[in-house]
């Protein structure tokens, strides 16, 4: 829940690849927003809630299993549990508050579940032999993430899309005015991303050092 007019938060920032893997995982965040493009075009509110769903995958995937090393190696995590379930609830509160604006089709509700169940095991066996890389995959994923919420904020301000009243999940979670509408939801959301943009970046880089 980030501030974006802090500098600590630009929306532009991009992780340049740094070897085999961070290429691997960008690689990977561009062949998932080529089917994303294909599906959705630009239904950003659709697309959040489709997306949400498989974004609160990680980092409920990377809590357990940096929760069982914990275990394994009986020492402290130094806050990375913390972090990751933290990330995987503020996700999953986007996609409630999404699911109030855009009501998801049958077909969109059949693609959720496939998409989750192909995600889960996937990041799983990812984050189980290659930590690094599952987290740059999420950075890049959040960078993409960004810009998608760029252009649903462009599509309300321009008219495209109705500026609707903002559901009243969201107004209690991220603190909004009473009078909050979708705009000021989409900036809070993009501000959510960017700081798990910077987060995942920032793990990976640490196990790359480690």
């Amino acid at each position: 829940m980030s501030d974006l007019d802090s500098p600590s938060t630009p929306l532009d920032r991009h992780k340049t690849p740094n070897g085999i893997s961070d290429r691997v995982a960008l690689g990977i965040v561009k062949f998932m927003r080529v089917f994303a493009d294909a599906f959705f075009s630009k239904r950003y509110g659709h697309r959040a809630v489709v997306l949400e769903t498989v974004a609160a995958v990680p980092g409920m995937v990377g809590g357990m299993l940096q929760h069982l090393k914990s275990l394994r190696h009986i020492r402290e995590d130094e806050g990375w549990i913390r972090e990751m379930l933290d990330e995987a609830e503020n996700e999953r509160m986007h996609l409630m508050t999404f699911i109030n604006i855009a009501q998801p089709s049958f077909v969109e509700r059949m693609l959720i579940m496939f998409g989750q169940a192909v995600f889960f095991n996937a990041y799983f066996f990812l984050y189980l032999f290659a930590p690094k890389t599952a987290h740059r995959v999420v950075g890049y994923l959040e960078e993409e993430a960004v810009v998608s919420y760029t252009g649903y904020l462009a599509q309300v301000d321009s008219g495209f899309v109705e500026n609707v009243a903002a559901p009243a999940l969201a107004i209690t979670y991220w603190k909004l005015a009473p009078d909050a509408r979708l705009r000021e939801v989409i900036i809070a959301v993009r501000a959510d991303e960017a700081r798990h943009r910077d987060t995942n970046h920032e793990f990976a880089d640490a196990l790359a050092k480690a």
